[in-house]
């Protein structure tokens, strides 16, 4: 099934998420290798191609996983919830409707 993984980001988190960003990074390739990643991407705090120096309001993720609790053990061992740049994340299934 899927899942949406919701990462809030911490006030002044954009020094912590450019150092952990290669590690998440990675652990979505693995997930898109795997066949499982639907989409991944980070949400701006600002509509502008600025974003990156603006700073992140979080990350949204939509994956495969076996279960809820899979999909929250991955959220968990994600590097930007190891490294205190997700100040929450919201772990929930997601059913595809569009595009068919």
């Amino acid at each position: 099934m899927l899942y949406m993984i919701l990462g809030q980001d911490a006030p002044d988190a954009l020094p912590r998420r450019k150092l952990a960003r290669p590690a998440h990074v990675e652990r979505l390739r693995a997930l898109q290798s795997e066949g499982r990643l639907l989409l991944a991407g980070p949400r701006p705090k600002v509509d502008a191609s600025a974003a990156n120096e603006a700073g992140f309001n979080g990350s949204l993720i939509v994956a495969e996983f076996a279960s809820l609790a899979e999909a929250e053990a991955w959220a968990a061992a994600d590097p930007y919830a190891l490294e205190g740049v997700f100040e929450q994340v919201l772990v929930q299934p997601f059913v595809k409707t569009f595009p068919e």
